[in-house]
This record gives structure tokens, C-alpha cells and sequence, in this order.
């Protein structure tokens, strides 16, 4: 049977009516069938509301597996609102498995941490997880989740209102403040699209010293050296948008004939050592990755997020039902300096599929076949028709 998705968007003031109106929005585009799932995205203001949002979701979306999380902004149908608002996603999906999950975290006597709430995740094909960033450290999961499920997509965000303490997330109905909520997917027709804004300049290095986050050499020659090198090479206006910030992309998976936008992971520059003429980057490095300095910009983030959300059209053969989106709170119109730039892409590529999501404090998604938290980045789950 055909997936069918429904979604909304309200503004105003805040109030469990924003709830009512979003879901009844996501209800008429399910045209009649049944949710087996349920997103809401509520917006700081909204934050007091959420347990009475959530009955007014209910009155119109009568499922029992509803997640959601507070957000600095929410967007959908083609429109975002930054500063507020809530946003509804409905999904019937008859031939899905759907389990929710909340996860939890706790320290052992030896200092180790452990995960609890995890779901068994041997026929999971996809995960999506809303993640209170300041009680649940969300990339010690993905890493161990790309040694035990590699290949398996996990796609979201990290909640955006309310501080520690304070978080609001959403499990089968209920209001929980810290941990990670979400879903476990199977026998869905489900598709990962993952835009890093960035673009790459100049040559590709390869790391032939590298301790942790410290890159000592690239291509045999000091890394700081290299670099300022690679930047001399380069024309004038890639000069000036390095001069802006300055990125590291580095490959993830090293089989590949070559490499383009997709196949780098985006990090950070984050500190020099003149006098050892290395580098710090925002990961864990070692000898023999390549690397290619990458630069962000509104062109770039545009450019690169129109070539992937095109390319994932083209592997679909007929527009989706619908798609989970969530974008960096650095983007929006503080990147672009329009409003709608990332929702009304999606809307557009996707032939007005029914769409929700979040402006988020760090974005979830793959690289290669394994996921990471990315910056300033939209990452989509994409559902087929």
C-alpha cells in the first residue's frame, strides 16, 4: 500500500491552538488514513503549551506513537519560522514497523557510560532520534552504532529551546526533559539526503602525521605550511572566501576513484600551533586520510543543497510522499538573507511533498556509511510514495 504523509505549519501566538491548527493541517493531507506516526516541532514560546498541544494533536492525529522536541524555530509546506511556531508531520505507512524509543543515559562504576531504551536494531532500516543535547552525547552512539549497524541511516537533530535542564522531548505522547526520543524504521521506503553547504577548493592532501585532533603533516610538509600554500594557489575570490572561514573536508570513505561534494565530512579549523606548524581540526585524525580545505557561504550552502536534493530526486521514481527536514538555526535567513530558503528548496524539488521540520542546535545524518552531528546542514529523510 502507498505511504501517505500530511503536514503543518502554525504562527502566532503561542498556544495549544498552534498545535490544533498544525495537526489539522497534517490530518487533511493524509486524506482519511490513518497516522501511524506523529512529529511535532514546537518552537521556544510554545514550550509551556506542549502538554496541551499534544491533547490538541491527538483530537485530529489519533496515534499512539508521537515524538517530538522543542525547537528555536519550525518550518514545513515550503515556509519556515525561526522564531517560533509549531509544525505537525503525520505519516500512514501500512507496511512499516514503527517502535519508539526513549534513551537514556548512565554512568557505570568503572567511568564509562551506558546507553539504555536502545531498541533492537537488527531489521531497523533507518532511525530517526531528536537528542537533548545537554544530557544525552549523542556521537558515542553513532560511533558505536557504525561498528554494530554500519549502513544504517540516522536522521535528526538536536533540540534547539529550552537550556539544561529544561529540554522538552516527546515519546508516545508524554513530555520527558533529557535523553534522546525517536523512531526505529522498517519496511519503509526510506531515503537519506545530506547537505553540508560547503564547497571545496584547492588540492587535495593527503594526512602523513595526525595525533588526535592534531594534523602535524599533509602531503610530507608541515600542515600549516601546506595549507597557507594551497591558499596562496588559489584565485582571488576563493581567497576571500577563505579569508572568511576556512574549512577541512575530509573523506570518509577512501575506496572511491575520486571524491566531490558528498563525500567529505565537514569540520572546523580550530586552532594553530605556530611554532609547530600544525593544525587542530574539529575530529580525530590519522595518517593516510585525505583531506581538501572547503569553504561555506549562502552560495554554497544553496549550491550544494539544490545538487542534492536534485540528485535524490532522480533516484526516485516518482515524487516522495513526504520528508523530515532538519536544518542548522545558523542558517535560515541569517544565511541566505531570505526567509523559506532550505524549506522552499525541498518544496520545490520534491513537487510540493508534504514536509516538516526544525531549525536545530546540531543536524544528524550520513556520510558515507556512517552517521555524524554536523553544523550549519540539512539533513532530509525522505519518504517514497
Amino acid at each position: 500500500m502507498a505511504q501517505r504523509i500530511g503536514a503543518g505549519v502554525s504562527e502566532g501566538s503561542p498556544g495549544a491552538a498552534r498545535f490544533a491548527e498544525a495537526a489539522a493541517s497534517a490530518a487533511a493531507g493524509l486524506d482519511g488514513a490513518t497516522p501511524d506516526a506523529v512529529v511535532i516541532f514546537g518552537g521556544g514560546a510554545n514550550l509551556p503549551w506542549f502538554q496541551d498541544g499534544i491533547a490538541a494533536v491527538r483530537e485530529h492525529l489519533p496515534a499512539e506513537t508521537i515524538i517530538g522536541c522543542g525547537a528555536q524555530g519550525v518550518l514545513g509546506a515550503g515556509r519556515e519560522v525561526e522564531g517560533g511556531g509549531v509544525a505537525v508531520w503525520a505519516a500512514s505507512l501500512p507496511d512499516a514497523r514503527i517502535e519508539s524509543f526513549h534513551i537514556e543515559t548512565e554512568q557505570l562504576d568503572d567511568g564509562r557510560i551506558a546507553v539504555g531504551g536502545l531498541p533492537d536494531l537488527d531489521e531497523a532500516e533507518a532511525l530517526i532520534a531528536l537528542v537533548d543535547p545537554y544530557s544525552f552525547p549523542i556521537e558515542p552512539l553513532l560511533g558505536q552504532l557504525a561498528e554494530a549497524q554500519p549502513g544504517l541511516p540516522v536522521i535528526g537533530g538536536l533540540a534547539s529551546a529550552g537550556g539544561p535542564g529544561a529540554g522538552a522531548l516527546i515519546v508516545d505522547g508524554e513530555l520527558v526533559g533529557n535523553g534522546a526520543v525517536g523512531l526505529a524504521l522498517s519496511g519503509v521506503d526510506f531515503h537519506s539526503c545530506v547537505s553540508q553547504g560547503a564547497r571545496p577548493i584547492g588540492p587535495e592532501m593527503v594526512v602523513t602525521a595526525a595525533e588526535g585532533s592534531i594534523v602535524y603533516e599533509l602531503a610530507s610538509r608541515p600542515a600549516l605550511d601546506r595549507i597557507h600554500q594551497a591558499i596562496a594557489e588559489l584565485d582571488a575570490d576563493e581567497r576571500q572566501q577563505a579569508a572568511r572561514g576556512l574549512l577541512i573536508g575530509v573523506v570518509v570513505d577512501e575506496n572511491k576513484p575520486d571524491y566531490g561534494r558528498g563525500d567529505f565530512l565537514i569540520r572546523g579549523l580550530l586552532g594553530v600551533d605556530e611554532e609547530e606548524r600544525s593544525v587542530r581540526i574539529g575530529e580525530s585524525m590519522r595518517v593516510g586520510q585525505t583531506v581538501r580545505l572547503q569553504v561555506r557561504d549562502a552560495r554554497s550552502a544553496h549550491e550544494d543543497l539544490h545538487a542534492a536534493l536534485a540528485a535524490k530526486r532522480a533516484e526516485l521514481t516518482a515524487p516522495p510522499a513526504g520528508a523530515l527536514m532538519f536544518t542548522c538555526n545558523g542558517r535560515g535567513s541569517h544565511m541566505f538573507g531570505t526567509p523559506d530558503h532550505d524549506s522552499g528548496l525541498l518544496d520545490s524539488a520534491f513537487d510540493g511533498a508534504a514536509a516538516a521540520g526544525f531549525f536545530c542546535a546540531g543536524e544528524i545524518g550520513p556520510v558515507g556509511l556512517r552517521n555524524f552531528v554536523h553544523g550549519f546542514t540539512a539533513t532530509i529523510g525522505v519518504f517514497g510514495s
